[in-house]
């Protein structure tokens, strides 16, 4: 009988986290912004073949990351929050896999070489030292999240030097995903020389004005991340066998 009770409660979870993506993706689909008003409990209910429960607790659990308010007679309006529980609450709902992996980084090359032909005509000295000094800072990193958020920190600077808001804004929102994985291949092969060496040379083929080394380059940081990362990202994130977070990444 309690078993009957645990599959009953695990059904019921699924049934609400499959609903609760079907709603972002109604909300991604009709390109809703702060201030629009979801479709009613009873229509969402009819457009998801979900139960009115299953509805609410979906509803519920959108709530608890700022992304929608209710209002009396009106219904979920979507919130007027901090973008960052916007960020949280769609990284919340993408799967931790290989296949997220390469998702991301395929975003991430397609972004990263294009820019290249901008920054190699446009950046100045000024600007590229000051991104060789973000770089510098990586290997002072004392753990694992450290040096992920000083990765990550590099790229954006990079991406910031394409000077297109709307491309800085889209890296920005994607933070939270990219930040696990960066941390993740980290936790894997804590070398934050090599991490360092290769974004110095991205940098002097930039310097160099090579538009041909800078997409090599480049493309080849990123696939390096793809020899250490297993097939389960979930279980890897919390083997036992993963280098303690609070170790000195230097002496691994």
């Amino acid at each position: 009988m309690d078993q009957e009770v645990a599959d009953d409660a695990g059904a019921s979870s699924s049934a609400v986290d499959q609903t609760v993506r079907q709603i972002l993706d109604l909300i991604r689909n009709r390109a809703m912004s702060v201030g629009d008003v979801l479709p009613t409990e009873r229509e969402l209910g009819e457009l998801f073949g979900a139960s009115r429960n299953t509805i609410r607790e979906a509803l519920r659990t959108i709530r608890t990351y700022g992304l929608i308010d209710p209002k009396p007679r009106v219904g979920a309006v979507l919130a007027d929050r901090q973008n960052v529980a916007i960020q949280n609450f769609f990284a919340a709902q993408m799967d931790i896999s290989r296949t997220s992996f390469h998702d991301i980084q395929g975003f991430r090359r397609i972004i990263e070489l294009g820019i290249g032909d901008h920054i190699v005509l446009n950046a100045s000295t000024a600007e590229l030292d000051a991104l060789d000094e973000v770089n510098g800072l990586i290997e002072a990193s004392k753990d694992v999240q450290e040096a992920a958020q000083r990765d990550f920190d590099f790229h954006l600077a990079l991406m910031k030097l394409a000077g297109n808001r709307m491309l800085v804004q889209t890296y920005q929102f994607l933070s939270p995903v990219i930040l696990h994985i960066m941390t993740v291949g980290k936790s894997i092969r804590p070398v934050l020389s090599e991490t360092r060496q290769a974004h110095g040379e991205i940098i002097a083929a930039l310097r160099a004005r090579d538009r041909i080394a800078y997409s090599y380059l480049m493309s080849r940081h990123l696939d390096s991340g793809l020899r250490f990362v297993p097939d389960d990202l979930e279980n890897a994130r919390t083997s036992p066998a993963l280098p303690d977070p609070s170790k000195d990444l230097h002496h691994v």
